[in-house]
């Protein structure tokens, strides 16, 4: 069969943000329009309850494929121009698929905020993927579009209007209504129990640089209680923070540094101005303390992985996700103190609805974007897109990207 049978595969379809990506692609192209595509994942017939559920035709193709199954994943990932995958955690489940598109030179997108797993495959696939042509994009979800692509706005416009990038940018979540998903949570517990079994994860965890080729310009960290005196607003941490400024600094690298050697980025959450948004950050600072301390403990790992993780094929209600949006503001100043204002809002909730229509709109500009732009290599979204997905976004998955005054 042809290299081009399929624009997109969906790979996960039967787990609750696969069928989610699924249900985007069926409302937005239909199954036998513009966009080719499939539904994938390890059981057939459950593959045919989703695709009835969510009203898909029975012309729309159905895929079995195992992760255990190298022979069905690369015959998979040779039928595809695109494969989307939504089956983590990643350091536990991702490899053998990745390892295929790499060896087929087929393009991969997924939804992966583990920063482990994403270096030690940057180290073990970036020259294999070079040399077959895959464009293989981490990340491409609420984790970390918004954020390496809000960046990335901002930085566009900084060169347009003063003639240099901004040196200096602050990421700062303004609001926040919906849940982070299962997935997330489910990497974040597979990533504490590899720090259990590799205390060197953990230093890499806290390096901003530890997906760059070199570390550059020192950076905030981002883990204590800061006044924003020119928003203004006491910023926290935010939970998300660890795994996107490691993607905007790979962004700045994989560009050429196009934001400056010397840049420094920091991320956090707004909790308001007064004293009254400082017991909030000082409140959201304690919190965050202990819910890593807690994480730390494998009873408490275990009692999450009991009760707190939705079970396959679980999550929040469509009015749960219909209802929530995300609304981050990014400062950046220059080196000469000229300062500019952008900001990147979603409509549905970050971790499911907005999230399942950023990886389908990703993965279908991925597959319309030249090699000649962004040729085979372990990419960000913003590095491999830039410009072409933020307008793809605005156009097709609630999202805005905007400047303030």
């Amino acid at each position: 069969m042809s290299a081009q049978e399929f624009d997109v595969i969906v790979y996960g379809a039967t787990g609750f943000t696969g069928r989610l990506v699924a249900e985007h692609l069926l409302r937005a192209y239909g199954a036998d329009g513009e966009v080719r595509w499939a539904m994938a994942g390890r059981d057939r017939e459950k593959l045919k309850a989703v695709s009835i559920e969510i009203g898909a035709p029975m012309s729309l193709p159905l895929i079995e494929a195992k992760t255990s199954d190298s022979g069905a994943l690369d015959a998979l990932a040779h039928r595809a121009r695109v494969i989307i995958t939504t089956v983590g955690p990643y350091q536990r489940h991702g490899e053998p698929l990745l390892a295929a598109c790499v060896r087929a030179g087929t393009d991969y997108v997924d939804l992966c905020g583990e920063p482990n797993w994403m270096a030690a495959m940057i180290a073990k696939y970036e020259t294999r993927a070079k040399e077959s042509g895959a464009r293989i994009v981490f990340s491409c979800g609420f984790d970390s579009i918004p954020f390496d692509c809000g960046v990335w706005f901002l930085q566009q416009e900084a060169k347009r209007r003063f003639g240099k990038p901004a040196r200096d940018v602050r990421g700062r979540v303004r609001r926040m209504k919906g849940t982070f998903s299962g997935g997330t949570l489910a990497s974040m517990l597979a990533t504490m129990d590899a720090v259990r079994r590799d205390p060197e994860i953990a230093r890499l965890l806290a390096n901003p640089f530890a997906l760059s080729p070199r570390t550059l310009a020192a950076q905030p960290s981002g883990d204590g209680v800061v006044h924003d005196g020119d928003i203004p607003s006491w910023s926290a941490p935010f939970v998300m923070a660890s795994i996107n400024t490691k993607n905007v600094h790979r962004s700045n690298a994989l560009r050429g540094y196009q934001y400056g050697e010397d840049f420094t980025y920091s991320e956090m959450m707004l909790t308001g101005d007064g004293d009254a948004g400082k017991r909030r950050a000082r409140a959201a600072l304690s919190q965050s303390k202990l819910q890593q301390a807690l994480l730390g403990f494998a009873p408490t790992r275990w009692l999450l992985r009991q009760v707190a993780l939705p079970k396959p094929g679980q999550g929040p209600s469509k009015e749960e996700r219909e209802t929530g949006m995300f609304d981050v503001l990014y400062v950046g100043r220059t080196d000469d103190g000229r300062a500019l204002r952008a900001s990147v809002a979603g409509d549905k909730d970050p971790g499911y609805g907005s999230t399942s229509k950023m990886i389908g709109e990703a993965a279908l500009c991925l597959a319309a974007t030249s090699r000649e732009q962004t040729p085979g290599g372990l990419w960000t979204p913003a590095a491999a897109m830039g410009d072409a997905l933020i307008a793809r976004l605005q156009a097709r998955a609630g999202l805005t990207f905007k400047l303030e005054d």
